[in-house]
């Protein structure tokens, strides 16, 4: 079976299988201690789009639990850390991890995997198999949390 076959390879070797998702595709990625040092698939983030997807209460909701250097965003959360100046406190290598899978680091952590497909629980039938963000959105959001340095 595919899915236990995948689940092995990520086990064993902590690489992600490429495998076409409902339209996307999860693009392999090598986890070296903890981070994703290569972007994924080679793509380029755009810190403008990665802003975005940030304060979308429907897409990354990364302010449900996260404070952002911004005034006028109203309710944002504090169960997360700050990330004023996560760019400063972590590597890119290290932000595209927590993106991907934050499980992997903090196995009590409440962030979801947006981009993890297996292993997951409680998923809706609709989204079962699909990632939260794409390959690209996960790395325009990188590319903007990377920027976050502290001097807002």
């Amino acid at each position: 079976m595919v899915k236990s076959r995948l689940t092995s390879l990520w086990l064993a070797a902590a690489l992600v299988a490429a495998t076409p998702v409902f339209g996307h595709e999860v693009v392999s990625y090598e986890i070296v201690g903890d981070a994703v040092p290569m972007a994924l698939g080679g793509r380029v983030g755009d810190r403008q789009r990665g802003k975005v997807i940030v304060f979308d209460r429907r897409r990354g909701n990364c302010l449900i639990c996260h404070t952002f250097p911004v005034a006028n965003e109203p309710f944002q959360g504090d169960l997360g850390p700050a990330l004023g100046d996560v760019g400063k406190r972590l590597s890119e290598g290290q932000i595209r991890l927590r993106l991907i899978d934050p499980l992997r680091l903090n196995p009590k952590s409440l962030m979801p995997a947006y981009y993890k497909v297996d292993g997951l629980r409680e998923v809706a039938p609709e989204y079962q198999g699909k990632p939260a963000l794409e390959a690209q959105e996960i790395e325009d959001v990188t590319a903007y949390l990377v920027s976050l340095k502290g001097q807002q």
